[in-house]
């Protein structure tokens, strides 16, 4: 865990859970502001979880997308390695600790409002039971790749199919 992010953390983790996803919901708004006008471009990374049975993790934030099923994942720091964004991200979000990872794919999304973000998407597998920290996220939970949550945002099937192409290009 970078020095910082740890620092952050554990003031913020001081916060009565509600005020938390307060602070959460504020600061994502402002940051999306500033990469709007600063035409930032972003790193982050996104993980594909699967458990022994095959499903996937998905999540569901407090402060973003309420209503739809992500993948874990995380802002990427400068210099920092993909796969261990992923692992860290992985574990502060859901508890779960992700093995075997394989870095798989680059994309790169632009934004209509000018700034754009940049997605290392990583592929592992856990053994544990996720749990949402009531805080960042609300709920995570595996799925069958065969019924997917209706809310499940458009950016996970897409990665899932890059994911199955490169899981047939070894083949």
């Amino acid at each position: 865990m970078r020095p910082q992010h740890a620092q952050t953390g554990l003031m913020l983790s001081r916060l009565p859970a509600p005020v938390h996803r307060l602070a959460l919901h504020v600061a994502h708004g402002l940051r999306l502001r500033l990469w709007r006008l600063m035409r930032m471009q972003v790193r982050g990374t996104n993980a594909l979880v699967f458990d022994p049975a095959g499903r996937l993790l998905l999540v569901r934030h407090s402060y973003h997308a309420q209503d739809q099923w992500l993948l874990p994942g995380g802002g990427l720091g400068r210099g920092e390695d993909p796969a261990q964004t992923a692992v860290r991200e992985v574990r502060e979000e859901t508890g779960c600790e992700l093995i075997d990872t394989v870095w798989f794919e680059s994309v790169v999304h632009r934004h209509p409002t000018g700034w754009t973000n940049r997605i290392e998407l990583i592929a592992g597998t856990t053994v544990d039971t996720p749990q949402a920290d009531g805080r960042e996220l609300v709920e995570a939970r595996f799925f069958p790749l065969d019924t997917l949550p209706l809310a499940t945002n458009r950016s996970v099937t897409q990665a899932l199919t890059l994911w199955q192409k490169h899981e047939s290009s070894k083949r």
